[in-house]
């Protein structure tokens, strides 16, 4: 195949691929509306946190006389 057939059946196909992400993008984003994820993020470290000091609450009390 000469090079610039090749170079132009790259860049229709590259076209293709782009407009089905794009088409992929959109169609994902209407299915699943976005949340503030980083809300969720840092509540759920805040309760991890929380968690940890509960669980070494009584390891800690108990060394001191």
């Amino acid at each position: 195949m000469h090079p610039e057939n090749h170079l132009a059946l790259h860049h229709a196909r590259a076209a293709e691929l782009r407009a089905e992400a794009d088409a992929y993008r959109l169609a994902a984003a209407a299915r699943h509306p976005r949340r503030p994820r980083d809300l969720c993020t840092r509540l759920g470290w805040a309760l991890v946190e929380v968690g940890l000091r509960l669980a070494a609450a009584p390891k800690a009390a108990a060394a001191i006389p």
